[in-house]
């Protein structure tokens, strides 16, 4: 802490000097910035599973789960199955009352019509299936 003389001779201004605050901050600021370097690695690496493998897990998912296929045309397969829009509602409520109260995972194609997935939704919901999910690839 610095003084310095007023105007007058017993009058003493007390200030503080902040440069070696402020160099102190910087050198911390550098070392900081170094070690963050050596802890995080250069890139994410990120190992996807192979889609084309069939695991076990996958087989006993596949027995959870009910699948409902909307592709770009607008075609509806349930279970592999194919239905239309209109028997779409009657078929998830018979694969509800034979396989149980399932998660059902909608696999639909980007390019679907949007008016085919709402159907989805909605028979899924008048067959009392709550636990729907979207697949993505």
């Amino acid at each position: 802490m610095a003084l310095i003389k007023g105007s007058r001779q017993d009058e003493l201004m007390a200030e503080i000097n902040i440069t070696p605050f402020t160099d102190v901050l910087l050198v911390l600021l550098i070392i900081f910035m170094i070690l963050a370097s050596f802890v995080s690695p250069p890139g994410f690496a990120k190992s996807l599973p192979n889609r084309g493998a069939s695991s076990v897990t996958d087989t006993k998912l596949r027995h959870k789960t009910i699948e409902v296929t909307v592709n770009a045309a607008g075609h509806i397969l349930i279970d592999d199955h194919p239905t239309d829009t209109t028997a779409i509602y009657g078929a998830l409520a018979r694969v509800a009352a034979r396989r149980g109260h399932l998660h059902v995972a909608i696999l639909a194609d980007e390019k679907a019509p949007y008016g085919m997935i709402i159907r989805v939704l909605d028979a899924a919901k008048l067959a009392k299936l709550n636990d729907v999910g979207f697949v993505t690839n």
